[in-house]
């Protein structure tokens, strides 16, 4: 299991999403190619892609791809810059996966990042389920990717969920 030990002289070591992180995400969000609204309100496109999405909008499925891997990307760099404790590949892929899907002003502010920070390790699947609401309603939908997200975190098989 790869392991990205975060330096204590101040430099960091970038993870990236694995194939794995990349199969729960596409699980979850699956891949519309016409803009649909979510279930928040936000035009989406692709594989849950938001940015710049407008009604409307048609993508192919290449685009709808590349979207995918340059915003996880994006997201995982979220993760770098904010985790302070070594990750293993699962543990980020399902930090990438949470940020992707809430943004990282939710990371950034969460109890979750606390207590990870806090090397709490044991904490964080708790802390990921909770985020399961939609405009303060809880989402079925939403309650199975948290499980999943957190299952993955602790290395366990998340794909039956």
């Amino acid at each position: 299991m790869t392991v990205a030990k975060k330096p204590k002289s101040g430099g960091t070591i970038n993870m990236i999403i694995s194939e794995e992180g990349i199969s729960l995400v596409k699980k979850f969000e699956g891949c519309k190619l016409e803009a649909y609204k979510c279930a928040a309100g936000v035009w989406t496109c692709g594989w849950g892609s938001t940015r710049g999405v407008r009604e409307g909008d048609v993508w192919s499925q290449e685009k709808a791809d590349i979207m995918l891997i340059d915003e996880l990307h994006e997201y995982g760099n979220y993760v770098n810059d904010m985790v302070t404790m070594p990750l293993h590949q699962n543990q980020f892929d399902s930090l990438t996966s949470w940020c992707f899907n809430l943004g990282p002003t939710n990371l950034a502010e969460s109890s979750l990042l606390r207590v990870l920070n806090e090397g709490s390790y044991e904490e964080v699947p708790y802390q990921i389920k909770r985020w399961n609401k939609v405009s303060g309603v809880v989402n079925d939908g939403l309650v199975r990717r948290r499980e999943a997200e957190a299952l993955l975190f602790e290395g366990k098989d998340w794909t039956e969920v």
